[in-house]
């Protein structure tokens, strides 16, 4: 755990304790990622910072990781005519 990780107790049933350790990874684990999939789905969290959260090296791990649970970045319309202009100045 990273020296500036708070630890915070969150109390859940036994059942759905029994049900996330049942996949194999540890319910912290399980409960981190699913507060960081949240923050970001939400537009909170940048891939970056998911990326120094979860422990990930490089941010193709962070592009794995999203795209197995189907959180994709935001892109707005600006973002989008943003891109189409770019590429017609490069000629596409």
């Amino acid at each position: 755990m990273p020296d500036d990780a708070r630890t915070v107790a969150v109390h859940i049933p036994a059942e759905l304790a029994d049900h996330l350790a049942a996949a194999g990874t540890s319910v912290e684990r399980r409960v981190l990622e699913a507060v960081v999939l949240e923050e970001f789905r939400a537009g909170r969290m940048t891939k970056a910072e998911v990326r120094r959260t979860l422990g990930f090296e490089v941010l193709d791990e962070v592009d794995g990781f999203l795209k197995a649970h189907e959180a994709w970045e935001h892109v707005t319309l600006t973002d989008m005519r943003r891109d189409l202009e770019d590429l017609r100045r490069a000629g596409f």
